[in-house]
This record gives structure tokens, C-alpha cells and sequence, in this order.
């Protein structure tokens, strides 16, 4: 059975948050929520869940706050950030284009994306769109970095990076994304051509796992009725017009 690109993408998520004890995510990421809600099920609830901003169900009374006190007392194993930009030292950029402190383009800020990059263990950048617009060489400011210096105390970072088209692991040793899979359909030329820096592969780069049987029917069922309390237009178009 063909999958739409966003289970695909969900697919590939779940399967790098596998194991997790607690999965925080953040405002406006119904995939990975998706992703997380998905190995909740899969783990027969072993797996915490917090979605920030949840309609109902939210475990964080006094919003952002609690979820930035649970990642410093290093109760969250996993995050995910996104970037206007996101160069491949798993730098983002959430502030601008263009020269700082007056960019051509402006965008909303970093928040606590800094905080939560290095606070919490297993961070994992996700940006739908694969362009050279959105991966570049060197992000135009750098609102989160995605690597420190030997002599700062950084218990987290990023551990890969999925996109619409691949999923990247990030070698934080080397500095250097690896590409790890491609997406069905999509080829190493198109990630190559649309990726603005550079990055490490094996010689043959295997094809992205995707869902297939209970685990399909879990995501399409449960996973898309709950998440469509929180992202009803998402859940709709990912899933059918029925849900929620």
C-alpha cells in the first residue's frame, strides 16, 4: 500500500524515537506528534507524551515554563526543532535573513529553541520542505547551535534531521550530516541538488522504512483520531476528511 509523504515522514520519526521514556513536542508539528503519539501506542504506554499547546489533555498549566523546567531537570528524552534555516553543522535559524540587527526578512524568534537544544538528550530537527532555500551552507544567524565547544557543559543536541525528501543522522564528533535513507520516490541527486551543504553517505543509500499492517492501521486509526483534537486540518488532510 502506497504511503502519502507524511507518513512517511511519521514513519521515519517513530522509528528514531523508539525506546523514548518522554517525548516533549512543541507548537505547530502535528508530524511529529503524529510520530510520538504513534509510539505511545506502540509501547503499550510506555512512552510520555506532552504536546505543547494541546487543545485538551495539556499537561503544562502554565505553558512553556513547565516544559523548560522538565528539559533542565533532564525529564524530557526527546525534542524536536525546525529552522528557516539549518545548515549542516545542525545550526537554525529561527530570527531572520540578511544582515542582523536588520534583516530583509524577519521571522517570529528563537524562543527557547537554544535552552531545549542543548538541555535536551535526543533532539531532532525536522523541516518538511528540502530546499536550498531552507538547507543551506551556513545559516544567517545562528539562534541555536548545533554544536559547542569541547569545555561547555551540553548534555543534549541534535541526533538527525528528516525532511520531505531523506533522513539525515548528524555525527556530532565530525560536525557533518550522513545521509541514512531516501524517501520512496525521491534519489541521492535530488537530495544532493537540493541540499545546500555538504554531507556524508554510504555507497548505497537505503530507502526510508515506512508502516505497513497494524502499525498503519494504528496511525490511520487511534493515532489520527487523537491527533486530530489538536490539528484538525492536518488530520484531515493527512488522514481523510472522517477524522475528528
Amino acid at each position: 500500500m502506497e504511503l502519502a509523504p507524511p507518513e512517511v515522514q511519521i514513519a521515519a520519526i517513530a522509528r528514531l524515537i523508539a525506546g523514548a521514556g518522554h517525548v516533549a513536542v512543541g507548537a505547530a508539528s502535528p508530524i511529529p506528534a503524529a510520530a510520538a503519539l504513534l509510539e505511545r501506542v506502540r509501547s503499550g504506554g510506555r512512552t510520555r507524551v506532552s504536546i505543547l499547546h494541546r487543545r485538551r489533555g495539556n499537561p503544562f498549566t502554565e505553558g512553556s515554563r513547565e516544559l523548560f523546567d522538565l528539559a533542565g531537570q533532564g525529564r524530557i528524552d526527546v525534542f524536536f526543532l525546525g529552522g528557516a534555516q539549518i545548515d549542516g553543522e545542525a545550526n537554525i535559524n529561527l530570527v531572520g535573513i540578511g544582515g542582523y540587527p536588520v534583516p530583509k526578512v524577519r521571522f517570529p524568534g528563537s524562543f527557547g529553541s537554544a535552552f531545549m537544544y542543548f538541555s535536551v538528550p535526543r533532539v531532532i530537527l525536522y523541516r518538511e520542505e528540502h530546499s536550498t532555500r531552507v538547507l543551506v551552507e551556513r545559516v544567517d544567524f545562528v539562534s541555536a547551535p548545533g554544536v559547542s565547544a569541547e569545555n561547555v557543559h551540553r548534555p543534549g543536541g541534535p541526533v538527525a534531521l528528516v525532511t520531505g525528501r531523506c533522513v539525515f543522522v548528524f555525527e556530532r564528533v565530525r560536525r557533518r550530516f550522513r545521509l541514512a535513507s531516501l524517501h520512496p520516490g525521491h534519489t541521492v541527486d535530488e537530495v544532493i541538488a537540493n541540499t545546500g551543504f555538504a554531507f556524508d553517505r554510504p555507497e548505497r543509500v537505503p530507502e526510508t522504512e515506512t508502516l505497513s499492517g497494524e502499525a498503519l492501521d494504528l496511525l490511520r486509526g487511534p493515532v489520527a483520531a487523537e491527533l486530530a483534537e489538536t490539528y484538525p486540518e492536518f488530520a484531515r488532510r493527512a488522514f481523510g476528511a472522517g477524522v475528528g
